[in-house]
């Protein structure tokens, strides 16, 4: 297959994810089927605590809240807020379902996260956005965000591609 015939040659490759981040990212992904339903960009998020517990969620409701900050990390990032600090936050990890904007790569920061999951890439997703400027984005992955963190943020991903993807599937045009 030449590289003309393969959709995503020269993006990012698909990461492996553990049976654990495999739950929680297809749970996130759930969560931007939800988003979506409700009339808004299909994005999901949410943070878990090294045990298990689910510390917050949140999908895009952009469109619902008239709202140009309300993606989805930052909603699971202001849901988890309310009841936990940033210390629980620190050994907690954020799974999204769409790779983090730069925005939300600011929020995930200051939230003091320190390791990020996600599904599909903002490389691929522009495939879905097109050319339209009303969605277009900060050409910036969120590695380059987290680079200039004076503390280590993990981050794992592009993963579940083809999940990630399909809640996308003729929702930007």
């Amino acid at each position: 297959m030449s590289a003309a015939e393969k959709p995503f040659a020269g993006f990012l490759p698909e990461q492996t994810v553990s049976e654990r981040d495999g739950v929680y990212l297809r749970q996130a992904i759930g969560l931007s089927r939800t988003a979506r339903e409700r009339g808004n960009r299909p994005f999901g998020s949410l943070i878990v605590a090294r045990d298990g517990t689910v510390l917050g969620q949140g999908w895009n409701s952009n469109s619902e809240l008239r709202d140009c900050t309300a993606h989805a990390e930052v909603q699971a990032i202001r849901d988890a807020s309310q009841r936990h600090g940033r210390e629980a936050l620190e050994t907690a990890t954020l799974y999204a379902s769409g790779e983090p904007c730069v925005m939300c790569a600011g929020a995930i920061f200051w939230a003091n996260l320190r390791r990020v999951v996600y599904g599909i890439d903002d490389q691929r997703l522009r495939i879905f956005r097109g050319e339209r400027l009303d969605q277009r984005d900060v050409e910036l992955s969120c590695r380059d965000v987290f680079r200039a963190a004076p503390f280590d943020i993990e981050c794992v991903g592009p993963a579940l591609i083809d999940e990630a993807s399909q809640p996308h599937v003729g929702a930007w045009k």
